[in-house]
């Protein structure tokens, strides 16, 4: 399974979106250089407000590219890095991938997926009635969460559009991802 990144953003600010860049560069253990969410532990501030001590798995969000058709699809005009995410790829069913898949981004980059991002209603300020677009339920009444995936850095390195994803899952038994 491969994929590519289609686009790539950050945010110095606690801000919805973030902006589109030429590149972002990934520091281990860190997260993104230069955006709101880099740190050892927990930036995300609802998760700051209960515990500021708590790792953070959180460093780096990705998006299919593959959502935003769909989104699209449904009447929702959304562009790469409006919903928050610090990459965009194509190719690769992230919501499919089991905890602990490892990412190789580009030459040197390497992220962990650590599980699903879990998004809040301030997503229907940004389109009305968009959180039910990403967050719904399966038949059997499980809720499923649509708005990517969260990561960790396990090695640095710069991220540009275009580059190649190569994935490798971990050993099986394989545990399905769940909301960080």
């Amino acid at each position: 399974m491969s994929g590519a990144v289609t686009a790539v953003g950050r945010s110095p600010k606690h801000t919805f979106g973030k902006p589109t860049r030429d590149g972002i560069r990934l520091l281990t253990g860190l997260g993104v250089e230069g955006d709101a969410h880099l740190g050892v532990t927990v930036k995300h501030r609802s998760r700051v407000a209960v515990d500021p001590t708590q790792p953070n798995l959180r460093q780096v969000h990705l998006i299919h590219a593959e959502l935003h058709d769909e989104l699209a699809a449904a009447g929702f005009t959304v562009a790469a890095g409006e919903l928050g995410e610090n990459i965009t790829t194509r190719g690769i069913d992230l919501l499919g991938l089991p905890t602990g898949t490892v990412l190789r981004l580009g030459a040197e980059a390497v992220i962990e997926v650590t599980g699903l991002r879990n998004p809040c209603p301030q997503i229907n300020a940004f389109r009305s009635g968009l959180l039910k677009q990403v967050v719904g339920r399966d038949e059997a009444g499980n809720v499923v969460r649509k708005a990517g995936v969260m990561a960790v850095v396990l090695s640095g390195g710069d991220v540009r559009p275009g580059d190649p994803i190569g994935v490798e899952l971990p050993a099986e038994p394989h545990r399905p991802l769940e909301r960080v």
